[in-house]
């Protein structure tokens, strides 16, 4: 596997690239959150979703995961909720129509073993574009999927990207809370 350091349980993993965004993660969470690749912003500042339009920490707090709102900069504190934050794609770009279906399909090997290793009950997938491409699967609907990915059972979630304004904020915590609900009630199947 490349970057090998995605092989080390309890810590923070870091991708081989110097632009890539760190990984929050560690073994056993409930839930890993996938967003498709990071964003210029979060690469440069070094914190998932700190694109000032991006709605996630707002919504993952709004949909009961955190007790506050949590900033970009304190993103670690989510591995406290028992949550951790990884991209499929580690090259960050402006937007993810950016990348190529060939790049997504070629981090898959890679990025299911990563999920293997950490073995959480759930990846939530940001999104349809990365499951769909990592799985080769196109009638992706939203919510628990019947599939599982690297042994963790499957979540598909709009992406809260400020760019996607398909979903309001409420749609967005609506969605998301289902999820939650789903970790606290330990359904794993659809």
């Amino acid at each position: 596997m490349s970057g090998a350091n995605h092989m080390i349980p309890g810590s923070i993993a870091h991708s081989a690239s110097p632009q890539a965004l760190p990984d929050i993660l560690e073994p056993g969470l409930s839930v890993i959150f996938c967003g498709i690749n990071p964003g210029l912003r979060a690469a440069s500042t070094g914190h998932h979703f700190a694109g000032r339009g991006n709605r996630f920490w707002r919504t993952l707090h709004l949909a009961g995961f955190t007790r506050e709102e949590l900033r970009p900069e304190a993103g670690r504190s989510l591995l406290h909720y028992a949550c951790g934050l990884t991209t499929a794609v580690s090259r960050p770009t402006a937007r993810a129509d950016q990348l190529s279906r060939a790049e997504i399909k070629a981090a898959a090997a890679d990025f299911e073993l990563k999920i293997a290793c950490y073995a959480p009950r759930y990846i939530a997938f940001l999104g349809k574009m990365a499951i769909a491409e990592l799985t080769g699967k196109r009638d992706i609907e939203w919510g628990l999927q019947s599939l599982s990915f690297g042994g963790a059972s499957t979540w598909v979630l709009p992406n809260p990207s400020g760019l996607n304004r398909a979903f309001s904020l409420e749609a967005l915590v609506s969605a998301y809370r289902e999820l939650r609900l789903a970790v606290q009630s330990g359904q794993t199947e659809a």
